[in-house]
């Protein structure tokens, strides 16, 4: 992709709303052919209405998959995500949770399996981030909004989801370069991303023996609509990358589609970094 102009000034309210994006992310390639990899898989996306979650929901589809995915409020987002699934020739289950809350997280369990009764893909996705140039201005509620939302619910989702895996089954985490790198202005955020980090690698180990995957993907600046929803100024996002520009959706999902499928069977506890070129050690 050739790298292009700056993003037009926008503002949103958080979650963020994908049909107010200007321009839209690119959610699959034209071009982007399916081949069965995941055929007669059941997939659980969340934060699956919009950005990198519907990628990999529309991916997932393509490849064969029925998807579910949740979403907390942006009804509209969630809805386009169902038509471009259906579009495919797949199902889509759509299930509005709050996931800071452990009831939901078991009531999304509970629609998945009563719709589909069985699980194969697990995709923990959802977060938000509060940016602030200093940890001082860091207020608790939106520290605990950001903890609540980024890793309590992969905890929670992935503790519930092992009664339902089966061997060859597995869950994808989405961490962030920032957990790599850090970030000024995302401490509590990028905090979160460090945790999900660890929390991939630990579970990994705990149930390699299951034959369980548990891998993740390390996305750099991805035009999603936390973006605008979140930075006052987005004119030049993406831009300090080697690349010199942001990434679509569509660049980050094939990544969830590969940990996903058959073609990573041999790998657990890992990470794919999409980043636009940063070196990211281990």
């Amino acid at each position: 992709m050739s790298k292009p102009k700056e993003f037009p000034k926008q503002s949103q309210d958080q979650p963020g709303k994908q049909n107010e994006m200007n321009p839209k992310p690119e959610i699959i390639r034209a071009d982007y052919k399916g081949s069965d990899k995941l055929k007669g898989k059941i997939a659980l996306i969340t934060g699956g209405d919009s950005g990198i979650g519907r990628s990999v929901a529309v991916h997932f589809a393509r490849e064969g998959a029925d998807v579910a995915i949740v979403y907390l409020s942006e009804t509209e987002d969630a809805k386009k995500t169902k038509t471009l699934v259906e579009k495919e020739g797949q199902s889509c289950l759509l299930i509005k949770a709050d996931l800071k809350k452990r009831n939901d997280c078991e009531r999304v369990i509970k629609e998945c399996m009563d719709t589909y009764i069985k699980l194969n893909i697990l995709v923990n996705n959802a977060g938000v981030q509060f940016p602030k140039d200093s940890i001082e201005d860091v207020s608790m509620d939106d520290f605990d909004a950001t903890y609540k939302t980024n890793i309590y619910p992969y905890f929670h989702l992935a503790k519930l989801s092992l009664a339902h895996l089966n061997s060859g089954d597995c869950i994808i985490n989405t961490s962030s370069v920032t957990a790599y790198r850090g970030s000024s202005h995302l401490v509590d955020y990028a905090s979160t991303k460090g945790a999900i980090t660890s929390f991939t690698r630990s579970l990994a180990k705990q149930i390699a023996d299951k034959n369980l995957r548990v891998n993740g993907v390390a996305p750099g600046p991805i035009w999603t609509p936390l973006i605008p929803a979140t930075f006052d100024d987005v004119s030049d996002f993406g831009q300090d990358t080697p690349l010199g520009r942001a990434g679509q959706p569509s660049e980050v999902a094939p990544a969830y589609v590969f940990l996903a499928s058959k073609d990573a069977s041999y790998i657990t506890g890992q990470f794919i970094h999409v980043n636009g070129g940063e070196i990211i050690g281990a």
